[in-house]
């Protein structure tokens, strides 16, 4: 993004111009709590201090994935679901075993993005935690338990900020009733890869794409046919994907 160009909201992705780097995504790990209340799910929300990477966005509990998390053996995956246990106590106050978390997706964001993890996401019910959620104050300032359609109404509605993972992930799961669905749809299919490629359409409209959209590979925003892509408008992000079955 030049310096007289406008700073998009919820934008995390800097200089969009930017498509090759050295430096590899550290690897991270992320979860999406669910409970159901008044006969609908509900997912558990953080929204980041302004004044950290990603401030002021509304995420889910997670982080980088530390040494640790290893436990001696060379796992990536094992890695990655012992971090979502960690960072879903030190965030939210909530102890889960790992076998509650199910990995359903893995974001590699853009060359573009300032800070970049390569991100795992896991979901998991958290039936019995009620209100008893608690945040630091300092890296997390708030949290809100929220119906994953009515965050994505929020943020339209630019009440809240997000990042295109996330929003992509609520509205997968806005597509669900219940925590029991969401658990047994992400449970019949293989997690999905996500890797960011971005551009701009003719009318400077942000696009993010993924495999199987017609601008994927040429990062040609206007590109017509299959579509893997949000199409981030300032009045609000709009999902297409006709070149992938979900």
């Amino acid at each position: 993004m030049s310096a007289s160009e406008p700073k998009h909201r919820n934008d995390i992705y800097g200089d969009m111009d930017k498509r090759e780097t050295d430096t590899p995504a550290a690897p991270a790990a992320t979860v999406a709590l669910l409970r159901d209340r008044n006969d609908q799910v509900e997912v558990l929300m953080l929204r980041k201090n302004s004044k950290i990477a990603f401030g002021g966005l509304w995420v889910f509990p997670g982080g980088r994935i530390d040494k640790e998390d290893y436990a001696n053996q060379h796992n990536l995956e094992v890695a990655a679901r012992n971090a979502a246990v960690r960072e879903t106590a030190e965030e939210a106050n909530i102890s889960l075993e790992g076998n509650a978390f199910h990995w359903f997706a893995h974001w590699t964001p853009p060359a573009s993005t300032p800070v970049r993890f390569a991100t795992w996401f896991f979901v998991a019910n958290a039936p019995d935690v009620g209100d008893d959620v608690q945040v630091d104050g300092g890296e997390i300032k708030e949290h809100a338990w929220i119906n994953p359609r009515d965050a994505l109404a929020r943020h339209a509605q630019e009440e809240i900020d997000l990042a295109p993972p996330t929003w992509v992930t609520l509205y997968h799961l806005g597509k669900h009733e219940t925590t029991r669905q969401i658990l047994d749809h992400f449970s019949r299919i293989e997690p999905r890869y996500y890797e960011t490629h971005l551009a701009k359409s003719t009318d400077g409209t942000r696009i993010a794409m993924w495999a199987g959209d017609a601008g994927y590979e040429s990062y040609d925003a206007d590109a017509t046919g299959p579509t893997h892509r949000l199409v981030m408008e300032p009045s609000g992000f709009k999902f297409l994907h006709s070149a992938a079955v979900y």
